[in-house]
């Protein structure tokens, strides 16, 4: 039993560290830049690094955090692993990058982790995924909105995309966590505060 567990394990802890290598703390003091944490939103992550690092340091945050969503699931899948731990992978990819074990626990909201996760784990659900934040942004501008829309409706798209039960599961609770995360722009938009993209 041990022996047929460790391999998942070991990848699931792997995914987790590799999670936890926040793009935007680390680039952001190479760049000379303040923590992003301690700036605009106070998220590491491409929107918040935006406002202060230029689009080019944005651009490389966002990439470098959806690979890390991908690079730990592919593993799982190259492994042979089932559906079930390859999305627990994906979870702790994610989990890493909400609490970096390198930088306090402190991170950020996990969008491109998640989506990057979604990629590799199912390529389709991600792409309906990826439009429905597409058209929710092209519509109203506001990159929060459409990320908490597009996070709320992934775990009705694992329905059609994903075959495994507790990978379905698993897909809600990042769902609840990515909404979770968003709480600050939730209470914005409510509000009518929530700034809109240019």
């Amino acid at each position: 039993m041990l022996e047929t567990l460790a391999l998942p394990i070991a990848v699931i802890v792997g995914a987790y560290l590799i999670g936890s290598l926040s793009s935007a703390i680390v680039l952001c003091k190479l760049a000379g830049l303040p923590d992003p944490r301690t700036q605009g939103s106070g998220n590491p992550g491409a929107t918040n690094v935006l406002r202060f690092g230029g689009k080019k340091l944005a651009a490389t945050v966002l990439i470098i955090d959806v690979i890390k969503g991908v690079i730990p699931v592919v593993i799982a899948i190259l492994l042979g692993l089932e559906q079930c731990w390859v999305a627990a992978t994906a979870l702790a990819a994610f989990l890493g990058h909400l609490f970096p074990v390198f930088f306090q626990f402190k991170g950020g909201k996990g969008v491109a982790t998640a989506l990057g996760g979604f990629l590799a784990l199912s390529p389709a659900m991600a792409g309906v995924v990826l439009l429905t934040w597409l058209v929710v942004f092209l519509v109203t501008r506001i990159s929060s909105l459409s990320a908490i829309l597009a996070s709320s409706l992934a775990p009705v798209y694992s329905l059609w995309f994903l075959e495994s039960v507790t990978a379905r599961w698993i897909v809600l609770v990042m769902a609840i966590l990515l909404v979770a995360r968003h709480h600050a722009n939730i209470k914005r938009l409510l509000a009518g505060e929530e700034t809109k993209s240019k």
